[in-house]
């Protein structure tokens, strides 16, 4: 048994775990690796029906800082949402149970953190691994970016008090993109984003993956809800929805305008060189 404890963590790494107990040792074992070491690390078992308790257990035992829980499956959102309930510390790291954390990642937040008190985000860039490999391509951070998509992967670090204040998780995402909404809720009204620029972190790539398996319908389910969730925000970025319909409007007569401008140059040099209009009726 080891003696090293966690009575009083400064980071609560969460990982929640759906059936996914071939790449758990892997996610668990970066945690054990990291160069900072006063954390606790929170394995939430959302029902899975495969060895997850077994390998959660058994870190249990060798690691007093790795914390099992157990709970009946009600999605990825609830499972986090869980997992933070019971943390210790003042600072959160999801970590999804088929990824992993380089060895330095909690230290150089932790850093950004204490130089910088306005932060309420901080990732790193990272590499993907698995059926695809190479640098993962991430839009810089702006509030008009993250309008368009989420360019901060799930697991970033943030303070407790930012995942009270919006009420955890949204367990309404029950299709994904549940750290998308969560990022617009806690730093629509303010507060800063630090990207550290070593690669602190490896996301696993899948054939079957809950990101590849949203359709068309859910997709459209997840914008809608988003998009009522947090009009606010979204109207800030683009305008009223009204605005939105003049300005497509606007845009289609410029182009309409462009276009017709663009036949009669073609039409006026055809006819110079040929002869003859390329636009005439047949």
């Amino acid at each position: 048994m080891s003696t090293i404890k966690a009575n009083n963590p400064q980071v609560s790494v969460v990982v929640p775990c759906y059936n996914q107990s071939q790449y758990l040792e892997q996610a668990l074992l970066s945690v054990k690796q990291q160069t900072f070491s006063n954390w606790e690390c929170i394995v939430v078992n959302d029902g899975s029906s495969d060895n997850t308790e077994e390998i959660a257990i058994r870190w249990k035992e060798t690691d007093s800082r790795f914390i099992y829980l157990k709970k009946e499956n009600e999605g990825l959102s609830e499972a986090r949402n869980s997992g933070i309930k019971i943390s210790k510390s003042n600072y959160i790291l999801p970590l999804d149970a088929d990824d992993i954390l380089g060895k330095n990642y909690i230290e150089l937040a932790l850093q950004e953190f204490n130089l910088d008190k306005s932060l309420k985000v901080v990732y790193s860039r990272a590499l993907k691994f698995g059926k695809e490999e190479g640098l993962l391509s991430l839009t810089p951070f702006s509030l008009q970016n993250l309008s368009r998509n989420c360019m901060i992967f799930a697991s970033a670090m943030f303070k407790k008090e930012d995942w009270n204040r919006v009420g955890g998780y949204d367990k309404n995402m029950i299709h994904g993109w549940e750290d998308w909404e969560f990022w617009i809720a806690i730093l629509k009204n303010g507060g800063n984003v630090r990207r550290i620029e070593e690669i602190c972190f490896y996301y696993r790539i899948k054939s079957v993956s809950m990101l590849k398996s949203i359709d068309y319908k859910k997709e459209n389910y997840l914008l809608d809800y988003l998009s009522v969730k947090h009009a606010d925000f979204f109207v800030a970025h683009y305008g009223s929805f009204k605005r939105m319909e003049q300005k497509n409007r606007r845009n289609k007569e410029d182009f309409k305008h462009k276009l017709t401008s663009e036949k009669f140059l073609i039409d006026a040099l055809f006819k110079r060189i040929f002869g003859f209009s390329i636009f005439r009726k047949l």
